[in-house]
């Protein structure tokens, strides 16, 4: 058995078909539509993306400059900005990011490059008057602005720090999330939400608080985790001993909700907190809901954050792309205002933070597994149950915009 290799990776493409026999390279044009027509039928008669859409460097770097340069990218929640000064540097689809409030009040996102020699100007988070570059302490206020370059600039013809401050990235919000677009010509993020707002207003979203923020490195293609988080039969196996023992596909099944936009969501009628395990009791029913609106809501907006809304809280994971066989995950979870205001949260909210550490570390060591297995000279695609709707909706949104050839 031989197998191709380029720029150090081996690549082996299987050819469309039952057969676990057949190897030959991958084909010479990842792109070619032909190749993903099965792909594109009707969900009973699809099979899956071919096995290189998650292992071809030469795949992901595309889905960056189609996808993640081309679309809003959700940065962070603005509680981490919440006063004058905050600040906190990110790294959005491999691109350095500075997201700052500045004394005007207005919170913008920034390419996190000096304008003199490229360094780094900000890492980790905090509270700051402004930005001093590491490297030659070209100096930026919070607005963005270049209020000093101590590098004996004068006798650089036509220099002026009004000419030199960082590049602004586009930043918009809605219910409390923040989301950079890195295209200038893209349209607005309410286009892109889409009818998200609709469909999370019971649930008061810009009065949920950032309680917790946890960032996980995990080694998988970003999406294994992305369909990962919409495949709800994956809850009857992999969380088989968490959120199972609870919500069980069988007896609540997480219904596919009509969305437009850049949004695929499900609704689940569990009538109980989706964020607590079996025997935990926690905080009262949001007051925005009531028994008849009582429920889980858990759109996925794309290309890759999940955002749930149950009974009494709120929690959202982020897939940013890090490399072809890497993501930096981010997990949030969010309470309304009046609970975090309780005496009694840090105590009460223990069992929720429980449940989310649980059910992440069953996720992403299952997403890890997918993507061991799929890089194995034996993977090739296999067929989708016709519950699996999302998952192909995903994929094929993915090559809507990868591919030279729209759909016909």
């Amino acid at each position: 058995m031989t197998a191709a290799t380029t720029e150090g990776a081996t690549r082996w493409w299987v050819p469309p078909g039952p057969t676990a026999t057949a190897r030959s390279p991958w084909p010479g044009d990842l792109f070619a539509p032909a190749l993903y027509e099965d792909v594109r039928r009707p969900i009973g008669l699809a099979s899956n993306l071919p096995n290189w859409c998650y292992t071809s460097p030469a795949f992901f770097e595309r889905e960056l400059e189609r996808i993640f340069m081309k679309v809003w990218n959700f940065v962070g929640r603005v509680e981490r900005v919440a006063n004058e000064g905050d600040y906190f540097a990110v790294d959005v689809a491999r691109v350095p990011v500075l997201v700052a409030r500045a004394r005007d009040g207005e919170v913008r996102a920034f390419s996190n490059t000096c304008r003199h020699r490229g360094c780094l100007v900000a890492r980790g988070e905090g509270n700051a008057r402004g930005f001093v570059c590491p490297y030659h302490a070209w100096t930026y206020a919070l607005s963005g602005d270049l209020v000093s370059a101590p590098t004996e600039m004068d006798a650089s013809a036509g220099f002026d720090t009004k000419d030199y401050g960082l590049h602004r990235i586009r930043l918009e919000s809605w219910g409390g999330f923040m989301f950079v677009c890195f295209d200038p010509d893209a349209a607005p993020l309410a286009d892109h939400l889409g009818n998200l707002p609709e469909i999370l207003a019971r649930y008061a979203c810009d009065d949920l608080v950032l309680a917790r923020r946890i960032e996980y490195d995990v080694p998988c293609n970003w999406k294994f985790y992305v369909e990962n988080l919409k495949d709800a039969q994956h809850v009857a196996t992999v969380h088989r001993s968490s959120i199972s023992q609870y919500a069980s596909p069988r007896k609540y099944w997480r219904a596919v909700q009509e969305t437009t936009g850049n949004v695929v969501s499900t609704f689940m009628s569990y009538p109980g907190s989706a964020a607590l395990l079996k025997g935990d009791t926690g905080f009262p029913m949001m007051r925005s809901l009531d028994e008849a609106t009582a429920g889980t809501t858990a759109p996925l907006v794309l290309p890759g954050t999940y955002i749930s809304c149950t009974t009494d809280c709120a929690w959202y994971v982020h897939v940013d792309p890090v490399a072809v066989d890497r993501i930096r995950l981010e997990q949030g979870a969010l309470f309304p205002r009046e609970t975090m205001a309780r005496p009694d949260f840090a105590a009460m909210a223990a069992p929720y933070f429980r449940r989310f550490d649980l059910t992440q570390a069953e996720d992403n060591e299952v997403c890890a597994l997918q993507h061991r297995g799929l890089s194995s000279p034996y993977a090739s695609p296999g067929r989708y149950a016709v519950k699996e709707e999302l998952v192909h909706r995903i994929q094929n949104w993915i090559l809507d915009r990868v591919l030279d050839q729209p759909r016909g």
